[in-house]
């Protein structure tokens, strides 16, 4: 994954979101699998990543226009902004 030394207002500073669910909402609800998940920072709902089948969390920004997401999986702390494609560390940092 290559950081950007840029950033956007949509990935800066904490956000109080909460998850929708333990996993990908959509992979729950019609039996599916996923490999990462991501949470939307506008609304909290949980998608499944581009590596996964059913692709979700890009099919909410496509569907919503929410601009970015978090990183849900243990050990990674960092956020991408579908509307600006960019990557950004998450908030408590690099690591």
């Amino acid at each position: 994954m290559t950081w950007q030394d840029e950033t956007c207002e949509h990935v800066q500073g904490p956000v109080a979101v909460t998850p929708s669910d333990s996993g990908c909402t959509e992979c729950l609800k019609i039996g599916g699998e996923w490999v990462h998940l991501r949470l939307c920072l506008s609304c909290g709902k949980v998608g499944c990543c581009d590596q996964s089948p059913n692709r979700h969390a890009t099919a909410h920004f496509h569907e919503t226009r929410h601009p970015a997401v978090q990183s849900l999986e243990a050990g990674e702390d960092w956020r991408w902004c579908y509307a600006d494609q960019l990557y950004a560390d998450g908030p408590s940092g690099p690591g």
